[in-house]
Parts: C-alpha cells; sequence; structure tokens
C-alpha cells in the first residue's frame, strides 16, 4: 500500500499540516504497511499523530512521551524505525508539545493538567483502535508519559492489552528525594565539590524554584553519563519533516516545563503519588528501569513494582543505563514487545 497521506514531505507547512488524519482503515485480510502523519481532533484542538508499520495486522504500540514537552515523533524512525517490521508504532504529540505545539500554540493562562492530558491520551488510544481495527493497543508511558500512561491505564484498562514504563515516576517527592540523595553521594565519591554545592543549593524536595529540577538534572547527567553506555549521536537528530520547526519545539519544551514544575512549585507534576491511584492492574504491566537513573532511582521504582497487582508484571533492570534512551535500554524494551506480542 501506498503512503495514506501524501504530504509527508521535507517542506512540510503549516497550511498542508491542517489536514486530518482519516478516522477509519481497513486493513486487508492479507495485510498492509502504513505511513501516516497528520492531526487528529483530541480534547477539542488537533494534536499530532504518526503510525508506522509494516503491516496493519502487528500489535500496535502507543507512545507516551516524556517531558512535559519532549515530543519523540521528531525522532522516532531513527529510534524505533526497526520496529515498525513487528508493532504499528503510534506517535502522539502531546498537548503544549511537537507538532501539537506547533499548531495551536497555548493561549495566556492556559494551563496543563493531568486530568486534561489522561482523557486526551483516552482519545488519542481510542482513536488508534479505531484507525487500526484493533479493540486494544499497548501502552508505552517513559519519564512524564509513566505517569500519563498509568492514569490512562487504570481509567481506561480496556482500551490496552499491556502497560510497559519505562524510567517510572512514582512519587514526585519520594523520587525527588532519592534523586538528590544519590547524585549527593555520587558527587562525594568523585569529590567534586562544585556538583556537591549545587546539589546542596537546591536541597531535596518539595521546591518552590522553578530552576531547581533543571539544576539537579544537569547534575544527574553528568553522573549518568559517566556510568552508562552512550546514546547514538543519530537518535537525536530532528527527521526532514520536523527541522522547520526546530524553534517552536524548543519553545515548546519551555512553556511545558514551567507549566511541569509551575513558578512556585505549584505545577502540574508537583502532586504525583501514583500508589493513591490504586495499584491493582488489569493488563500485564511491564517496568524497565536503568540501573544509572539518578532521575527515577530503582530503589522507588522496585517499591512501587512490589505493590502492583496485574495478570503479569515483570521489573526489568537494565545495566549501564540511566533515564534517558540508550542501545541497552532499546534492546529491553524491544524484547518485552516481542514478549507481548508472543502472548497475543
Amino acid at each position: 500500500m501506498k503512503r495514506l497521506l501524501a504530504f509527508l514531505t521535507c517542506g512540510l507547512s503549516l497550511s498542508v499540516a491542517a489536514q486530518e488524519l482519516p478516522a477509519q482503515f481497513n486493513c486487508p485480510a492479507g495485510g498492509a504497511p502504513v505511513h501516516e502523519a497528520g492531526y487528529v481532533q483530541i480534547g477539542g484542538i488537533p494534536q499530532w499523530v504518526t503510525i508506522d508499520g509494516a503491516d496493519c495486522r502487528n500489535p500496535a504500540v502507543l507512545f507516551i512521551h516524556g517531558g512535559p514537552g519532549n515530543a519523540l515523533s521528531p525522532y522516532a524512525s531513527a529510534l524505533y524505525g526497526d520496529w515498525e517490521r513487528d508493532f504499528m508504532l503510534v506517535q502522539w504529540d502531546q498537548r503544549g508539545a511537537g507538532m501539537t505545539f506547533v499548531k495551536t500554540r497555548p493561549a495566556e493562562g492556559d494551563k496543563l493538567t493531568i486530568e486534561r492530558m489522561t482523557q486526551d491520551g483516552l482519545e488519542v488510544a481510542a482513536f488508534v483502535t479505531r484507525r487500526l481495527g484493533q479493540p486494544r493497543v499497548i501502552l508505552f508511558g517513559s519519564s512524564w508519559g509513566s505517569v500519563l500512561g498509568v492514569h490512562m491505564a487504570l481509567a481506561r484498562p480496556s482500551l490496552f492489552s499491556a502497560y510497559v514504563g519505562t524510567a517510572q515516576l512514582v512519587s514526585r517527592i519520594e523520587d525527588g528525594r532519592a534523586s538528590y540523595e544519590q547524585t549527593l553521594a555520587a558527587a562525594k565519591a568523585a569529590g567534586d565539590q562544585k556538583a556537591m554545592a549545587i546539589v546542596r543549593q537546591v536541597g531535596p524536595p518539595p521546591w518552590t524554584d522553578p530552576r531547581s529540577f533543571g539544576a539537579l538534572r544537569r547534575v544527574t547527567r553528568q553522573y549518568e553519563r559517566a556510568r552508562t553506555e552512550p546514546p547514538r549521536a543519530e537518535w537525536w537528530k530532528l527527521a526532514p519533516l520536523y527541522a522547520p520547526h526546530a524553534a517552536a519545539f524548543d519553545e515548546a519544551d519551555d512553556w511545558s516545563y514551567l507549566q511541569a514544575v509551575g513558578m512556585k512549585g505549584d505545577g502540574m507534576m508537583e502532586g504525583i503519588e501514583l500508589p493513591k491511584l490504586g495499584t491493582h492492574f488489569e493488563m500485564p504491566v511491564y517496568l524497565i528501569q536503568g540501573t544509572e537513573d539518578l532521575v527515577t532511582p530503582a530503589s522507588v521504582t522496585r517499591r512501587y513494582f512490589e505493590r502492583i497487582t496485574a495478570p503479569r508484571k515483570e521489573l526489568i533492570m537494565v545495566p549501564r543505563t540511566g533515564h534517558d534512551p540508550n542501545p541497552p535500554m532499546l534492546a529491553a524494551q524491544y524484547r518485552v514487545l516481542k514478549k507481548l506480542a508472543a502472548k497475543r
């Protein structure tokens, strides 16, 4: 099958990008490739969705990106292109992120909320089931996306065949304190006076300065880099379709970051406490955790995992991996997805 939308070109303009993806697609009995990108009306605004895979009969995987604001769609082909042989890969640029931000910039006073974005995510998942004629999708959340993913999985389990969480964020306070303590310990062990001063100045959460998390994150990246296998350089180059919008993507990152942390520690992420939502899942749960993750440390993830009840559950620890994607993490994710596909 030829590409269903011919507007996938390097020179995509905003006027062309106004096209919307069709709501229905009849997957032939013998299967067919699908490569689509466009806008879908979600939560009252057009939101960017891409669908790529070699065979529409293969299981669909809905990626819930992190940040918030760090859309994966500009990098999806480089990161996950090889997976298209086995899965239908769905990227969604969330409200305030990526191409959704390009099309619908937030108005003054607009705010992101977990409740609104959870509903957005459920609408996207329902769209994908209709679009591909599949009853359920695999829900795949990373970092901030793992918070949204858990909310979605618990809110409407009938849409999802499994939940896969990577760099699972569990509790803003508990994860933040563990991050602070482990990063300070790493700086002390290295005799790094500069890093120790930064971490001590930030202090443990709760934080009321919007710069606090960013300052700590710069130090965690330093120590994660020293202990992990690096990502491939080509992963983080904008695909040609998205390159004209690089400045807007940076603006989206900044806007979404402030929405997340707030100006006085009052952003939408400050109240995150996933165990309070309940820990019973009606689908298999797989949590994939880097051993060197200093943002969502393994100790917090493990305690959460031990409380979860599910038809099946597994905690996969990935050595030489931190919070961000790298080759060992992607290999572990692919193995989990292949296991889920085999049980389909």
